[in-house]
């Protein structure tokens, strides 16, 4: 086996980003697992999306670095010389799913998911056209080829997505709040078509999430961001037993909120620790 293929898909060393004074990311270290499908969750505001970011590339780091197979990736604000092989290794193998789904509305289903064929790949039009319905029929879009994304439901423009970010049979996807203002059995369905297209496909998915109940049960793996810095990472099974406070207070938090209705219904004061 090479080092690469020994070394974690994607990682990160010590990743700071600052906006003007404000830092957003302190020195987060962290190892993607290999075929899994990583949930990377938090409070609102703790820098979920950035570091997503950071690592699609999107944004450049201000400190610390990337790994992609054990190789920087790029640039940082400190260090301007851009590892350009593994730079354009990462991003022929890696797709990013954006937080409200970035499908273009002038464009049909089978136009959608073909783009990025067309833009990044010198393919065939025969074999751009066999794995663009390959991709829908996969994610059960196949009869909707000629519909547009403002005919389809939410669920339906989700799987479309997907579809596309699928296509070019990426390593890894980067999820960016699958989820986000979907009512809980619509939060559920996506859950479970992430982890069913991963096991189909194979590939490495980290998701910035919310929702800790659906991620605990689809997500591999979890890491908690807090203040800047991952204060877990680790299995849904070790995520529920740790006895670490933070941990617990984001994890207890539905518990402990039932448990203060509870004791105000009850006509007890309401505890000032909501975790």
């Amino acid at each position: 086996m090479t080092e690469s293929a020994k070394a974690p898909l994607l990682a990160t060393r010590s990743l700071v980003k600052r906006f003007g004074s404000q830092v957003v990311l302190a020195d987060v270290t962290l190892e993607v697992p290999r075929g899994r499908v990583l949930a990377i969750i938090g409070k609102s505001g703790t820098g979920k999306s950035v570091l997503l970011k950071c690592l699609a590339g999107v944004l450049v780091p201000d400190g610390g670095e990337v790994l992609f197979e054990g190789h920087p990736l790029g640039a940082t604000a400190v260090d301007t010389a851009p590892g350009t092989e593994t730079l354009a290794a990462f991003r022929r193998r890696c797709s990013y799913l954006f937080q409200g789904n970035a499908l273009l509305d002038s464009l049909t289903a089978w136009e959608n998911v073909a783009l990025p064929l067309e833009q990044a790949t010198l393919l065939p039009k025969t074999e751009i056209h066999a794995r663009v319905r390959e991709a829908l029929r996969r994610l059960e879009l196949e009869t909707d080829a000629t519909r547009y994304p403002s005919q389809m439901s939410g669920g339906m423009q989700k799987r479309l997505a997907l579809a596309r970010a699928l296509v070019t049979r990426p390593e890894i996807v980067l999820f960016d709040e699958p989820t986000a203002g979907l009512d809980p059995l619509r939060r559920n369905a996506v859950f479970a078509l992430i982890a069913h297209a991963q096991r189909e496909f194979g590939f490495t998915a980290v998701v910035v999430t919310h929702d800790l109940p659906e991620a605990l049960a689809a997500c591999d793996h979890l890491a908690l961001l807090d203040q800047g810095r991952i204060r877990f990472s680790g299995t849904p099974a070790e995520f529920s037993t740790t006895a670490d406070p933070v941990v617990a207070s984001f994890r207890d938090s539905p518990a402990a909120l039932a448990k203060n209705i509870a004791a105000l219904r009850a006509g007890a004061a309401l505890s000032a620790d909501l975790g």
